[in-house]
């Protein structure tokens, strides 16, 4: 009876986790560049003398790689990514990468993402363009050209976030792993005048939350209900003694 109850808590604590992130997707769906974060949980089994009994772990997070829908802005200065890359930035909390890529120049002719960050290039120098120069052409490479100048080149950065990562800010990822500039773009392009959007689906999403609502009621529910038989058991034991 108490395994019941080892049992359930720990689908509340799988569920919370689930309704938190979610929640998170929601609130982020109108977030440029934006990745949802999915849960996999996984079932951990404990060999009693009577029954195997399963549990559910605590969950790990990924990001979905499903790319966002891209939407055409004319400006000069929008990026997106086509492929599984992402742009670099220079933050106070080391590389951060992103699919948002709504930049600006600054006066001083810094390439900057909305917060203001560097963005960098493949060899992980800040981008610097020439502020009194003409636009901005820049290829599927990512080679910038001003007044047909090449002035620099946007890097495109493919990351190993098995080993865990952190999210930074809205749409920033800080990888755990190995970060790695794409030399071979062959499924990766910079596309210019584009902004990707997020990749949650906000209708699919509050459907599960729905069902991870319920679900975690039902379970609420079973707690009580195991609550209320040992409470019943104990004091048909404690009579007949």
């Amino acid at each position: 009876m108490q395994s019941a109850l080892y049992v359930s808590l720990s689908s509340q604590l799988a569920l919370e986790k689930r309704l938190t992130t979610i929640a998170d997707n929601v609130a982020n769906s109108g977030t440029a560049g934006f990745r949802a974060t999915q849960v996999k949980f996984d079932q951990l089994v404990s060999r009693s003398r009577t029954a195997d009994v399963s549990y559910v772990s605590s969950g790990k997070d990924f990001l979905s790689t499903q790319s966002g829908s891209l939407e055409q802005t004319g400006n000069d200065l929008d990026f997106a990514v086509k492929g599984d890359g992402w742009f670099a930035l220079d933050t106070p909390a080391g590389q951060v990468l992103t699919r948002d890529g709504r930049f600006s120049m600054t006066p001083a002719g810094d390439l900057v993402s909305t917060r203001g960050y560097p963005v960098l290039d493949a060899g992980g120098a800040p981008i610097q363009l020439d502020p009194n120069g003409g636009t901005p052409s820049v290829g599927t490479d990512g080679s910038i050209h001003q007044d047909g100048q090449l002035r620099g080149a946007i890097g495109l950065y493919s990351a190993d976030l098995s080993g865990g990562y952190s999210r930074f800010e809205n749409s920033g990822v800080l990888a755990k792993g190995a970060v790695e500039p794409i030399v071979d773009r062959s499924g990766d392009a910079v596309m210019q005048g584009y902004v990707e959007g997020s990749n949650v689906n906000p209708v699919a999403e509050m459907t599960k939350l729905i069902q991870v609502q319920r679900a975690f009621d039902n379970a609420a529910g079973a707690d009580k209900l195991t609550d209320r038989s040992l409470a019943q058991a104990v004091r048909m034991i404690g009579g007949s003694s």
